[in-house]
């Protein structure tokens, strides 16, 4: 393991959890070759090295790219599809479900594999859930399920959900998200199902992918190769952002935590700039002005971007459950550009 992403795995470790609950446990995981997955299932081996006997089941599509993945370790990985859920015989105590897309490409040339995808999925993993009397499961949701709202620059808490498009195919990935919440918040008010649902701002650090395209991952990929910063909008959409390692902690406090059938933000408020600000910081902070920002607009484009925001969340909700995140975007920058160096 690269030391930055132990680094990180030992700042999630001492985070004021009771790791002891995992113990001789099983977790399952969904999308267990993607990001958020990826950093759970290695966080979870990484207790293993502490004698935690945690048993880690992986559901993936790409058995060899998970092989890969977790060579060294004792994952069991199952080969499937959400939508197609295979028999799973074991047993299970907590569920992350981590399963889907977030390419914005596939959001719009692939609309219905997306959101079926996500609705489909979802309403498996819940009956699988109540199937095997889990302890407790997260649903990975997003804040693009908080659409436009009329509220401009305020912030946002939980209960200030805005419009979304319904006759736009990027919508898929929001509306689908949106239906995975209820769908969630259902199975614990029918069957009692222990779900708690993480909306995570967009998360980046140590442990992205070598495939990664989301503008933060171009951003770096900029720095490392001393190439300008392109921008195909005026990048005057605000973002809200979390370092992998803040969010992981922010999740397992959940699971180990969290209230039954909640919605919890999972956002450090600190972050909250435009995608032209956050061009800019990188260009001038990190990249030390070796780099500028070119803004290019073309007529056409097919890009997917999701649609303009003003949004920011606020984090008070999981604030109240003892979760702070401390690791700003200059760090976080630095953190997963040394991790891709």
């Amino acid at each position: 393991m690269k030391d930055i992403l132990l680094d990180d795995f030992k700042y999630v470790l001492s985070s004021n959890l009771n790791w002891e609950k995992l113990s001789g446990k099983v977790v399952l995981v969904t999308g267990g070759t993607g990001f958020i997955g990826s950093l759970i299932i290695r966080y979870l081996n990484f207790l293993n090295d502490y004698k935690y006997d945690i048993k880690v089941i992986a559901i993936v599509r790409d058995v060899a790219k998970a092989e890969f993945m977790y060579h060294d370790s004792k994952v069991k990985l199952i080969k499937g599809d959400v939508c197609n859920l295979p028999l799973i015989k074991d047993k299970v105590d907590f569920i992350f479900h981590c399963a889907a897309t977030t390419r914005s490409k596939d959001m719009v040339e692939h609309p219905t594999e997306v959101s079926g995808g996500i609705v489909n999925g979802t309403m498996n993993i819940c009956k699988l859930a109540n199937e095997k009397q889990v302890k407790s499961m997260v649903y990975l949701s997003s804040m693009e399920v908080y659409g436009a709202t009329s509220k401009g620059m305020q912030i946002l808490t939980e209960n200030d959900l805005g419009s979304i498009e319904i006759l736009n195919t990027r919508s898929c990935y929001s509306l689908g998200k949106r239906m995975a919440e209820n769908i969630c918040y259902s199975y614990y008010v029918e069957y009692n199902v222990p779900i708690k649902i993480a909306r995570l701002a967009q998360t980046f650090g140590a442990g992205i992918l070598p495939e990664e395209n989301r503008v933060f991952a171009q951003f770096a990929k900029s720095v490392i190769e001393n190439r300008d910063i392109i921008l195909h909008t005026m990048g005057d959409s605000r973002g809200n952002y979390c370092y992998s390692a803040d969010s992981i902690v922010a999740i397992f406090k959940l699971l180990l935590e969290g209230e039954d059938g909640e919605a919890y933000n999972i956002v450090n408020e600190e972050t909250s700039m435009t995608i032209f600000e956050m061009a800019e910081l990188v260009a001038q902070k990190i990249a030390k002005n070796r780099i500028k920002v070119i803004i290019d607009i073309a007529n056409q484009h097919n890009y997917g971007f999701a649609p303009k925001t003003e949004i920011r969340l606020s984090a008070e909700k999981m604030k109240q459950l003892g979760w702070k995140p401390t690791i700003g975007l200059l760090e976080a920058y630095q953190r997963m550009i040394k991790w891709l160096n």
